[in-house]
């Protein structure tokens, strides 16, 4: 069991400020936790149902498991409606970008801990191993964030980076309302794929520094796209 101080000590993982602190962040779910520990990631402890940890016996061989009832998870979560088991990592330290020979998506001002999330998981699915967060985008661990992944955290590194300054590497492509039509740019193989604020897009100083503008062609009244189904929708067309 948990005592009071290690429950507290998880609770604040939910905040920032606790997570910078302590350098570590949490991750819950039936999906989420074995797909972390099949990927190899290195997981500080497992907090999970004694019936959970009997499923995966296998997976918890090399990791630290503590055995907690269902009340205790609900203490601890950050979810309405807990799951059964929960993670312990680390942050990962802090490593450069690398632009070179790869597709990278690049996000400004990204505000909302679900579109982050989405598009770290649509990054996965594309094959994309990195995302670059501008310094004032939501954290990438918040714990909504880790949730919206579903494990791709896993594979996909995170990069928190001013934008303009990496735009001078490689080609650029910066999703705005009034580019050149997505349908005319023919596959890539190396480049930055630029998504701004849910509000107000990308900032006028990274469109003026990105090489080219982008837009996806709009057939009905729709005044805007979400940043997640933006991202999946510029994938699909320039990776394919």
């Amino acid at each position: 069991m948990l005592s009071k101080a290690q429950i507290k000590y998880i609770q604040s993982l939910q905040h920032k400020k606790y997570r910078q602190k302590s350098g570590q962040f949490i991750a819950e779910g039936d999906k989420i936790v074995p797909e972390l520990l099949s990927e190899g990631v290195p997981v500080q402890e497992v907090y999970a149902t004694a019936s959970w940890i009997s499923a995966h016996e296998q997976l918890l061989s090399n990791v630290r498991v503590t055995a907690v009832d269902e009340a205790v998870l609900k203490q601890i979560s950050a979810l309405t409606t807990p799951n059964q088991a929960m993670a312990l990592l680390n942050i990962p330290e802090p490593t450069p970008a690398v632009l070179k020979g790869v597709v990278t998506i690049a996000l400004e001002t990204i505000q909302d801990p679900g579109n982050l999330g989405t598009i770290i998981r649509i990054a996965d699915w594309f094959g994309i191993k990195q995302v670059i967060c501008s310094p004032d985008c939501v954290d990438a661990y918040n714990p909504k964030t880790i949730q919206a992944t579903m494990g791709s955290i896993a594979r996909v590194r995170i990069v928190e980076s001013e934008i303009i300054p990496l735009l001078q590497e490689v080609p650029s492509y910066a999703a705005t309302l009034h580019g050149t039509n997505i349908v005319e740019f023919k596959k890539i193989e190396e480049g930055i794929i630029l998504i701004g604020n849910e509000s107000r897009g990308l900032s006028d100083q990274v469109i003026a520094a990105c090489t080219h503008r982008i837009t996806i062609p709009r057939l009905g009244g729709a005044e805007s796209l979400n940043a997640g189904i933006a991202a999946g929708i510029i994938c699909g067309r320039l990776l394919i």
